[in-house]
């Protein structure tokens, strides 16, 4: 998986304009929960670039960069929790899902509509 840090609100405008193209996902990641690692850990492992292209995956380490974090709730309207995942299509969140919730198989569904 080739992951795009999101480090900065600035990023949060790009994410927005290349949604209206293809959809991204963001994965909000806290260094300090186990089972962000084990969340992470499966979907790294399921992942298969063939079957999501051309979706962008953008990695937010949340401890490191909690206001980009606290951006991300309040600009696409989604309740904060970590792990978390978001998929945002045409400007908006049109999925998330947090904790043992973060699947990759409904990850697909939800990007092939």
């Amino acid at each position: 998986m080739k992951w795009v840090e999101l480090k900065t609100e600035a990023q949060l405008d790009e994410i927005r304009e290349e949604s209206k193209q293809s959809p991204v996902l963001i994965f909000k990641h806290s260094s300090r929960c186990s089972i962000s690692r084990a969340a992470l850990d499966r979907l790294e492992r399921n992942w298969k670039e063939e079957e999501v292209s051309p979706v962008k995956p953008y990695f937010l380490d949340l401890i490191s960069f909690r206001s980009t974090s606290d951006s991300v709730a309040s600009q696409f309207d989604v309740e904060h929790e970590s792990p978390q995942v978001l998929i945002i299509e045409n400007g908006r969140s049109v999925y998330n899902q947090s904790h043992f919730n973060i699947n990759y198989t409904h990850i697909l569904k939800a990007i092939k509509g």
